[in-house]
């Protein structure tokens, strides 16, 4: 039983699945796989396809959608490996598409925080070489708390293995082993 004045302390799973798009290129309506406020929740369907939504969103756009050529996603997968050693968070898999990027990272902190710093920092680098932009990512992405050691892998294997032609591509070199020594 707690004692009066303490917090109840919060069950830390042991990875999260992070999941954001580029600016512009995953709008709702137009995609079978979007997700929205009440459409956010697991084994849930998507947003339907709405193309009037869809029609909506682009004209409420500031600037131009942003798709990540080849030195982009560089940048942004170099930028997820110094961030994750930095904060000391354990990155076990990254993919950097040209619309959005797959993290499968360890942290004692929020899934909102880890995304949210990647995205900051990854900005600040990509500024450097476009600084005409203002937005490189859309608000938010998918957070999914990975409880077990099978998600974990079955993450990986998504994010290495189910993503097409590997891009900037991080598997911790840990594809290959068992999953028992990955953690």
């Amino acid at each position: 039983m707690r004692k009066m004045g303490q917090k109840k302390r919060k069950a830390i799973p042991l990875a999260y699945f992070i999941t954001f798009t580029s600016y512009g290129t995953w709008l709702h309506g137009g995609r079978k796989t979007s997700v929205d406020r009440q459409h956010n929740k697991p084994d849930t369907v998507y947003v339907p396809l709405i193309p009037t939504r869809e029609v909506a969103a682009k004209a409420n756009m500031t600037e131009v959608a942003y798709l990540l050529n080849q030195v982009c996603r560089d940048i942004v997968l170099n930028t997820i490996k110094e961030v994750c050693a930095h904060h000391a968070w354990e990155l076990f898999a990254a993919h950097v598409r040209t619309n959005h990027v797959h993290c499968v990272v360890r942290a004692s902190v929020s899934p909102e925080k880890v995304m949210n710093t990647i995205k900051a920092y990854a900005s600040r680098h990509l500024t450097k070489i476009d600084s005409n932009r203002l937005k490189y990512w859309t608000r938010h992405g998918s957070t999914r708390y990975l409880w077990r050691s099978e998600d974990i892998m079955a993450a990986v294997r998504y994010v290495v293995l189910d993503q097409g032609k590997p891009m900037a591509l991080f598997d911790g070199g840990k594809c290959s082993l068992e999953f028992d020594e990955m953690i």
